[in-house]
């Protein structure tokens, strides 16, 4: 892991670099438990709605009807904002985002890679049952499924199924040219929670539409465990060659993050499917 202290670099920056290079300090130093941004997340989480049964739906609004945004991309990154708004909770979720598999050929084994079940893929898994038993709690229900729209969006984020040694690409620095030519300096986890998707230069609805127009790429394997080994399979190819983002990179691997928000979405909607019935 390479650090730099920020006094050391800060006084010699020009006014206009001092934001990006906080943002990138706040990216590393978070850890690998934020995936896509809100808008990967809220992608996923509308592209999920296109396929749910009628009587999920019905039983999802009746479920967010107190929400501040009562719909699945509104609750998309709570999971996120836990963390400020519930610090307990917040650093009890923390381990759920990822799994840690590439350094084990991509393979997963509960035991080895989530002991205590603290990772995506069991967080998943339990959050999903939880959602399904009708005896539960509303509270317990509303808290889980905010949990699974969330986490099923992570774990199709390959850098968080990715090595642990590097924590998922956070300690990777890169840079991508912005829309001005300039280099915004961030890190291999930050380019594929947003820094790919900026390259398509669309808003939410366009994007929506984008990937609406994609084929289904649902994996055949329907469970969390094959999802992550998928996610790991593909982190283990996308660390560039040197630390400034080539155009020939984002033509390559746009496109795949694109297919796992896809994918995500399809899988999202099988699994709350199954949990609320239909």
């Amino acid at each position: 892991m390479r650090l730099v202290h920020l006094t050391a670099i800060l006084p010699k920056l020009p006014p206009r670099r001092l934001p990006v290079v906080l943002l990138t300090v706040l990216l590393v130093f978070a850890g690998p438990a934020t995936a896509w941004g809100p808008l990967g997340h809220r992608l996923v989480a509308a592209l999920a709605w296109d396929d749910l049964t009628p009587q999920a739906r019905t039983d999802i609004a009746d479920l967010l009807a107190a929400e501040a945004e009562p719909s699945l991309p509104g609750v998309a990154t709570w999971a996120d904002q836990v963390r400020a708004n519930d610090p307990d909770l917040g650093r009890r979720s923390a381990p759920w985002h990822y799994v840690n598999i590439a350094e084990h050929d991509c393979r997963y084994d509960a035991e080895r890679a989530c002991a205590g079940g603290d990772c995506v893929v069991e967080a998943i898994n339990a959050q999903a049952a939880i959602l399904a038993d009708r005896t539960q709690p509303r509270a317990a229900r509303v808290q889980a499924l905010k949990f699974v729209v969330h986490f099923v969006g992570d774990v199709h984020q390959p850098q968080h199924a990715g090595y642990g040694d590097d924590r998922g690409g956070n300690d990777v620095e890169v840079t991508l040219p912005d829309a001005h030519g300039e280099d915004d300096g961030s890190n291999l986890h930050a380019l594929w929670d947003s820094g790919l998707l900026r390259t398509a230069a669309l808003d939410e609805a366009a994007y929506l539409h984008r990937l609406r127009a994609m084929p289904l790429a649902v994996s055949a394997d329907g469970d969390a465990a094959a999802w992550a080994e998928t996610s790991c399979r593909i982190a283990v190819q996308t660390y560039p060659a040197q630390a400034a983002i080539a155009p020939a990179y984002v033509e390559r691997w746009r496109p795949v993050a694109e297919a796992q928000l896809r994918r995500g979405g399809s899988h999202l909607a099988a699994m709350l499917n199954a949990a609320l019935g239909g």
